[in-house]
């Protein structure tokens, strides 16, 4: 079965290729993000100018700090505290792993810890929408001056069409559906019942891209299996950094509750699935790279899931 499973994870990774994207791990991947991306209404940025100051937190947490505090924290321990575990050819693409993770904070998964912690739900659409535009126009430039900065080649042509195919169109494709499905049932009808036709649709997506990855880096888990762990380290520090400086900046700009949680959350998470997607884009679904992104998927949910519990207890300091 194992060696099945990386005969098709190796032919996937090396047939029907576009600019080094394998499509059919594109497609697994679409399965995954469209329907994240029908849940975003693009209507709501006409909101924008409603309270400015819980966006503007956002964005600067996203997009201005969390990308290069991740190179830095993942630099740190995967090249200097892990530096006698981890040899640096695995430490550079490790870190490229963290890059990608880093500059593509989290999309439609905040809607889902927002509603844990209560959060405003209007505004957390607004929050998203915009967050998922910008990645439109700064997710390749960040990625390109990171990765230089780590020595790591890779071409402007693969980025771009990792965004067209993974951002543009399951974004365009979100957005057509839900003004079809709306427009010919209704808005009530798309979000109770339209949308959560497609819920197991993205669940089984993502076990079978993280059985893709897993069995194609078997032989490298299997030699180092302290390397996820090691890994983990300092994704999980930087998800609890991104979280309180997002929080505390909504707290210090006396923010409300409903409004600073979001804030804190979707710096926090990340578009995991952006990252599995390039990353196997650019350095291939058994590439050290795919793995660091996808330990990312695995230590997210429990970390998240404390950082909930965090904004919940703490919600009488913002009353």
């Amino acid at each position: 079965m194992k060696v099945f499973i990386t005969g098709v994870a190796g032919f996937m990774g090396s047939h029907f290729q576009i600019s080094g994207i394998s499509i059919p791990v594109a497609v697994l991947i679409w399965v995954m993000i469209y329907p994240m991306m029908m849940k975003v209404d693009f209507q709501s940025v006409k909101q924008i100018g409603k309270n400015p100051k819980g966006l503007l937190v956002t964005w600067v947490t996203n997009w201005l700090i969390k990308p290069f505090t991740m190179y830095g924290i993942a630099y740190l321990f995967l090249f200097v505290v892990f530096k006698a575990f981890i040899s640096p050819g695995l430490a550079t693409e490790y870190l490229a792993g963290a890059v990608l993770l880093g500059a593509a904070p989290c999309t439609a998964m905040v809607f889902v810890w927002s509603a844990l912690t209560k959060g405003n739900p209007a505004y957390t659409v607004v929050q998203v929408a915009t967050n998922d535009l910008i990645i439109l126009v700064a997710f390749v430039p960040i990625v390109k001056f990171l990765l230089g900065v780590s020595n790591v080649v890779v071409p402007y042509s693969t980025l771009f069409v990792s965004i067209f195919l993974f951002v543009v169109i399951p974004l365009v494709g979100g957005i057509l559906t839900r003004i079809m499905v709306t427009k010919q049932r209704g808005a009530d009808y798309f979000e109770r019942t339209f949308i959560h036709k497609y819920d197991n649709a993205t669940t089984i997506g993502l076990l079978l891209t993280l059985v893709i990855i897993f069995s194609a880096q078997a032989e490298v888990i299997l030699s180092n299996p302290l390397h996820i762990v090691l890994i983990a380290v300092p994704l999980s520090i930087q998800t609890f950094l991104i979280f309180f400086i997002a929080y505390g900046a909504s707290k210090l700009l006396k923010l409300p509750h409903d409004i600073a949680a979001p804030a804190g959350m979707i710096g926090a998470s990340n578009f995991f699935e952006l990252a599995v997607a390039v990353a196997i884009a650019l350095f291939g679904t058994t590439s050290p790279a795919a793995l660091a992104t996808t330990v990312g998927v695995l230590t997210e949910v429990p970390v998240m899931l404390m950082l909930v519990r965090i904004a919940n207890k703490t919600k009488a300091r913002f009353e």
